[in-house]
Parts: structure tokens; sequence; C-alpha cells
């Protein structure tokens, strides 16, 4: 498929069928009485039932079971197993266990632990009045044909409306952006308020720090960073986007802002969150340069798009076929981007940026790769509602004096037993000194 599409960017699997069921896109079917919700709760999806190329119930209940296992002994599973936890999230989190596996992963278990009763004030607070505003203008448009999201007066709105006010009391100086609406509305799908709080905090200022600030200013140089990586992995389409116009600040931010919840049927957005929680930010550039390879990998595909406005068509209008699970994430787990790869990248376009740039500088190294990162930095911190890495401290003592020097007494030949048992008074008669060799030195008789 990698010839067929002109490019080598990825190696595909064959013999997978393409068959995808559309979830968060199942508002183009419009509702209607008579329509069920599917498996995922959207009313009139296609996602009833499993799909082809679906796993099969007893590879399902194999995999449910090895989740169990690890997330019942998680410190030990991630302290020396954490590379079987990264396969499994590729192959899917069951989905019985998301609302199990998504907080231990991010870390929000640790965050919740040790900020116990800090959600519920957050929760019964009045919100600041413009961002409580804003934030009710969005809820009808988080998902509006997920039956959780329907009604205004629903748990679900109201859910989405303190998760996002707590976020905005417990992190004042960024405030509310607009693309945390689906972000949050995922999690709650699958997490109590409480949960979904802890999990949208750390996907917020630990796996995508400057993302959802006023001045956005990660998400500038991750443009930078794509826009690089797309001149190295796929080169012709690199170009054609160079010639037509389009900049990565038109598609760009919409896919990793949202985490692609927008963007694709709602059965891959939740493999790509399981990867993503698992192995970090590099799981969203993998998929992006998917997409942008699926939609114009192609000469034909690159002739029929010869202006701007055909070309974002393009990125946005890619086959429900193409999408499909199983197919797609295989094709974006062998993208050529390692996280090794993608550090130096960010490195590179970092010193490019020019000094007169608005707003504060970006910060990637405050951005954990992945879960095995968030573990092991909650680990080093230690400290109970502290996520700052406690940092060891090394104790000098000083040299303790010499000692002088103790001579060892001469005691050969002489049986201090003897001495000490001995009663004063006339010798004892024995043996003579001639034959006291055959006779043991303790020997008083």
């Amino acid at each position: 498929m990698a010839q067929a599409l002109g490019e080598d960017l990825v190696q595909t699997s064959e013999g997978q069928d393409d068959s995808s069921s559309l979830g968060s896109d199942s508002e183009l079917s419009g509702p209607g009485p008579y329509r069920q919700a599917d498996r995922y709760g959207f009313i009139g999806g296609s996602s009833a039932e499993p799909g082809p190329g679906h796993p099969p119930a007893d590879l399902i209940r194999q995999r449910e079971m090895k989740w169990v296992e690890m997330t019942s002994h998680w410190e030990k599973t991630m302290s020396r197993r954490y590379k079987k936890v990264k396969m499994q999230c590729r192959k899917g989190i069951p989905s019985a266990l998301r609302a199990r596996c998504w907080p231990l992963l991010c870390g929000a278990h640790v965050c919740q632990k040790n900020s116990p009763g800090t959600y519920q004030e957050l929760a019964e607070a009045p919100g600041d009045p413009q961002w409580m505003e804003t934030i009710s203008r969005d809820l009808h448009r988080q998902f509006p044909l997920h039956e959780m999201f329907v009604s205004p007066q629903g748990h679900g709105q109201q859910g989405l409306l303190q998760v996002l006010k707590a976020y905005t009391l417990h992190r004042p100086e960024q405030g509310y952006c607009q693309a945390q609406g689906p972000v949050a509305a995922v999690l709650l799908m699958h997490l109590p308020p409480e949960e979904a709080f802890w999990c949208l905090v750390q996907i917020c200022e630990v796996y995508l720090p400057g993302y959802y600030g006023p001045h956005m200013e990660a998400v500038q140089l991750d443009a930078e960073v794509f826009t690089a990586l797309l001149r190295r992995l796929l080169p012709r389409v690199h170009k054609h986007l160079q010639q037509v116009g389009v900049g990565p600040l038109l598609y760009l931010p919409e896919w990793f802002l949202c985490l692609f919840a927008r963007s694709l049927p709602f059965p891959t957005v939740l493999r790509v969150w399981d990867a993503f929680l698992s192995e970090g930010v590099k799981v969203l550039f993998r998929v992006g340069l998917t997409l942008v390879r699926l939609a114009l990998g192609t000469t034909e595909q690159r002739l029929a798009c010869p202006g701007l406005l055909e070309t974002l068509g393009a990125l946005r209008a890619i086959p429900p076929t193409q999408l499909q699970e199983e197919v797609f994430m295989s094709q974006v787990h062998s993208v050529a981007l390692s996280e090794h790869d993608l550090q130096r990248e960010i490195r590179v376009q970092l010193a490019r940026l020019p000094e007169s740039t608005s707003g504060p500088p970006p910060r990637p190294q405050a951005r954990l790769p992945g879960a095995q990162a968030i573990f092991e930095a909650q680990q080093l911190a230690g400290v109970r509602g502290d996520t700052r890495p406690e940092v060891p401290q090394i104790v000098v003592q000083p040299p303790e004096e010499p000692r002088p020097t103790r001579r060892k007494p001469q005691t050969r030949g002489k049986t201090f037993h003897g001495l000490l048992t001995r009663p004063r008074g006339p010798p004892l008669e024995g043996p003579s000194r001639s034959h006291r060799g055959s006779t043991s030195f303790l020997d008083t008789r």
C-alpha cells in the first residue's frame, strides 16, 4: 500500500477488513424517535454491533483478564512490565476497562488521592461569570447526538459544566479553551466527574502543557515541528501544501487540541486515546501524518486538489472505510517516528522560533512522554499533593578523627582463664613443666 501511495511513510498490514463505524460523525444522520443508540451511546450511529475486523469475544475476554491482572498490581506492572502495558494499549483497551485504565495511565488516580475533596470544593464554588457564560454556550455543541448530552438538564451537560468550571477555578491563569469541551466530554462518557476532572488536568498540564492557555504557544511550536516532519517523511505532500498555501495551523489545531475527537470515527478515537495516554504526544504526530498521507498521498489525489479549499476539503473528507480502527491504527504505529526523533526536531524548531513571538516561550521540557515518565515522576515526588519531583539530597559526613592505634597485648603462653579462676595460695600440684604441653591450658583440675 505504501508503494501505491507513492510514499514510504508506513508499512501497512495486509489481510484486514476496511469496514468502519461512525461515532462522533453520526450527526449527519440526524435525530429521530425511531433511532436507537449504538454501543457507544450515539443516537443513530452505525456502531450497534462490532464490525468486521473487530476482535472476537474470546480474544476480548483474554485481554480483559490481562488488564485486570496488570491493574491489580499497577506499581509493580509499571516498574517491571511497561512494555507489556504499551503493547496492550496498542491493541486497544477493552471497553469495559477504560474507566479503570485511563486514570492509571495518566496518573490521575494519584492526583485525586493526593488532593481529597479538592474537586468537590471547586464544583460547589461559584465560577467566574465570564467563563461560565462561555462554557454554557458551548455545552450543546459537544456531541449533540450522544445520549448523555442530548438534554440541557441531563447529567451529561451538567457534569460537563461542573468539570470545565472546576478547571477554570483550578487554573484561573489559563481559564477555559473551547477545545477542552470535547476532551472533557469523551472523559465523562467513561468516568465519573471527579475522575474525569483529574484526567483533564493531566492532559492539559502534563501531556499537552501550553496547548489550552490564552497564547497556545505549544501549538505553534508543534505546528512547525509537524511541517518539518512532513518535509522529511512526505516530501511530495509537503511541496503540494506549500504550493496551495495550506499551512499546518489551518488544520492541525483541530486535530491536536481535540485529540481527534471531532475528526475520526468514535471507535478509532478511543484507540487513539489508548495509545496517546500510554505513549504521549508522539501518537498525535503519527496520527496526523497518517491522515495527511491518506488524503494527499497519491498523485491523483493531489491533482484533484488544485487550490486551498480543495486541499482542506480533502483533509476533512477521508473515506470512513480508510479510518476503520484496526487498519488505521496499524498504519499509525508503523509511522517512522520515534520519541528520539521527535525530541530532536522539537529542539531544532525551538531554536528557530523568532524572539519577537508574542506570549510566553514554549516549554516543551515540561511535557512528559507518556505513562511511564508520569509514573516515574510521581514515584520520585513521593510527597502527598506535590507533583514536583523531589530531588534527592546528598549528605556529606565530615571525616572521622584518626584513633590512636592500640597495640595488641602479648598473650602468648598466658592463660587468662586460669589467672581468673585460680585461687591465691600455694601452687597446685600437677604435671611438671616439661609435660604441660600435653595438657590443656584451661585444665584447672
